[in-house]
Formats: structure tokens, sequence, C-alpha cells
């Protein structure tokens, strides 16, 4: 849905600039494309537990080596 403003006789350029950042405020355009481009796609299950198995190793794996690891 474009935004068009056709500028009027004897209107200044400062004038109708001000008219289409109006318009385009209020037609929502720009509050839509944000919303597009800082859309995230949820994870897949298996992406997540994936991710859940990796932490809990890396977990496991860190207090294993602090119990091995010297005293000081």
């Amino acid at each position: 849905m474009p935004v068009q403003v056709t500028k009027k006789d004897k209107e200044t350029s400062q004038n109708l600039a001000h008219r289409f950042t109006k318009t385009v405020r209020q037609s929502g355009v720009l509050l839509q494309i944000r919303k597009e481009r800082f859309f995230k796609r949820a994870k897949s299950d298996l992406v997540k537990k994936r991710s859940a198995i990796r932490r809990v190793k890396t977990k496991a794996e860190k207090i294993i080596a602090d119990k091995l690891a010297k005293p000081k």
C-alpha cells in the first residue's frame, strides 16, 4: 500500500515533506515494516532439545572440572 502525496498549488516543499511524513505515520507502514524486520521465528522442538542437551552436558563438564581442580 504505497503512500502518495501530491504537491498543492503554492505549497512549499517543507509543508509537502511535513504532510508526507504525517501520512506515512498515520498509515502505519513503518510499524509494519519494523515488525517484519525484527520478527524471529520460533525455534523448532528439535533445536530446543539439542540446545537443552548441550547445556546439561556443559554444566556437568564444568562441575566435574571444578571437582578435579587443584586446591589453592
